[in-house]
């Protein structure tokens, strides 16, 4: 018997793309079940140190030479909280721009979910001055993104973010820098508002941010992540950035407690340094639940089988 399904399709008003809402496909079979990352390790008191790892406390001279660090210590040596260091297998390089990577912490298991506050805005701060200094060099845009897990993407398990500053335009930055401010006013400060007044999406949020699964949702139980102030430019917010990182970790958590540490791609959208319109800066965390097959990857459509209000409860 051929099931009967009722599809719903919502238009993403970031970019304008569009995403199909087909929960039933959630209930597809397969040969294998999907695979999933294992669960955290639970963190030990002291350092958490793996021998080969070359991004833990200790191992600093494995890496290429620091260019920046936060905390203490004599450069490329221990004692520091958050590192950066060039990576060395860049997309880029050279003329072409700069990769770099940034060290959440010392320690090898701790997620940016399992930061302290501290240290979760340490990292955010770490992420805006390498972003200032490369735009500051006349960089066209800079790339703020963090795979999480090796279905991510992740070659190495240890907690690391990446900055890719390039003079290539980047098409999904500029998709919402054309939709962003259409009729005179922010899409991303409407959806704000909504949120103010109809809970059902929102996960975690405070005075000075807010996170939630969007109704457009192009994957299972998708975030964004937001400042409430109108803010073109990651390089340039201001004191909401330390809502931004805890909005940001306690979504993150929410993700871990429910899915068991879930693979993730996270990337900050900020408006290019050549671009005049109008912006809002934020963030996207996209878990990797999904594969995207033939009609995603064809179409450019999305395909979201686990509708964003049933997500939102579930992770609240």
């Amino acid at each position: 018997m051929v099931r009967t399904v009722v599809a719903e399709t919502r238009q993403n008003p970031l970019n304008g793309r569009w995403t199909i809402l087909a929960s039933d496909r959630d209930a597809r079979p397969h040969d294998e079940p999907p695979s999933t990352e294992p669960a955290p390790p639970s963190l030990p008191d002291g350092p958490d140190v793996v021998a080969d790892c070359p991004f833990c406390g200790g191992h600093e001279r494995r890496t290429p030479p620091e260019v920046a660090r936060r905390g203490g210590g004599g450069a490329d040596g221990p004692g520091w909280d958050v590192r950066v260091v060039p990576n060395r297998y860049p997309i880029v390089d050279g003329e072409e721009g700069i990769h770099e990577v940034v060290v959440l912490s010392p320690d090898h298991h701790r997620s940016f979910a399992q930061l302290t506050p501290e240290q979760a805005v340490g990292v955010l701060e770490m992420l805006q001055d390498r972003s200032r200094r490369h735009t500051a060099a006349g960089r066209r845009s800079v790339h703020v993104i963090l795979n999480h897990g090796a279905a991510a993407g992740a070659s190495l398990t240890h907690p690391h973010a990446q900055i890719l500053a390039v003079d290539l335009p980047a098409p999904a930055v500029l998709e919402e820098v054309a939709h962003l401010a259409t009729h005179g006013h922010c899409a991303l400060c409407r959806e704000i508002e909504r949120l103010d007044g109809d809970t059902s999406l929102q996960i975690v949020g405070d005075d000075q941010s807010v996170a939630w699964c969007p109704w457009w949702s192009s994957t299972a139980y998708e975030l964004l992540v937001a400042p409430r102030r109108h803010v073109a430019r990651f390089e340039d917010a201001g004191a909401e950035l330390a809502g931004v990182a805890a909005t940001l970790r306690h979504g993150l958590a929410r993700l871990d407690a429910r899915l068991g540490d879930p693979p993730y791609n996270l990337f900050v959208h900020t408006r290019p340094t050549d671009v005049v319109d109008d912006f809002h800066w934020h963030i996207h965390v996209r878990p990797r639940l999904q594969v995207d097959a033939g009609f995603e990857l064809g179409t450019g459509l999305g395909v979201d089988t686990l509708d964003p209000a049933v997500a939102a409860d579930r992770l609240r």
